[in-house]
């Protein structure tokens, strides 16, 4: 007969107290997986749960903590899905928005560093690919979230085929809702 075994588990917690730090504020809001994808998402025109949850393939309960985590931190509003009755969505708000030249930042050092990325980012009004710094070489203007068109890059390996992904193939500005 073998002896029961105990595992201790030290679970950290998710808030810094402590820390006289603004980072540490923002990774209260912001450092849980999946949260930085979800605004990713948002960027991208991703509304609604049912496709959040396709696109990332996040636990449903996941997701709604996430989300519910967001929406009370002023990172997202929730409203009334007027074409879906009984249904909401979710939008970035201003402090959301804010959110860009980091989110930006971060996939060009995942573009450098991890995996090309798959996408580009241009200035709509320009129609010329962004640089590093989220910057138009053309104009020198550093447009916002809206005025910024993603588009696909070519010859990419398998695709996915849920209905965000499949909307994300044509170019598409920023913050606009996508239509799944």
């Amino acid at each position: 007969m073998t002896e029961p075994s105990a595992t201790i588990v030290v679970m950290l917690g998710n808030t810094y107290d402590l820390q006289d730090c603004s980072l540490a504020r923002a990774l209260e809001s912001l450092g849980e997986r999946w949260t930085l994808l979800i605004v990713r998402d948002a960027f991208f025109g991703v509304r609604r749960f049912s496709d959040f949850q396709a696109h990332l393939d996040v636990p449903r309960a996941v997701l709604s903590n996430r989300l519910t985590g967001l929406v009370r931190d002023g990172i997202l509003v929730r409203r009334a899905d007027e074409e879906r009755p009984g249904r909401h969505v979710y939008e970035l708000t201003d402090a959301g928005r804010d959110l860009w030249p980091v989110l930006y930042s971060l996939l060009v050092w995942g573009g450098r560093h991890r995996l090309p990325n798959s996408r580009t980012f241009e200035h709509a009004a320009c129609g010329v690919r962004l640089d590093d710094r989220g910057a138009c070489p053309a104009c020198s203007a550093t447009p916002a979230p809206q005025d910024i068109v993603i588009k696909p890059k070519r010859g990419r390996g398998r695709q996915r085929e849920d209905p965000v992904a499949i909307a994300l193939r044509k170019p598409h500005r920023l913050l606009t809702p996508l239509a799944t």
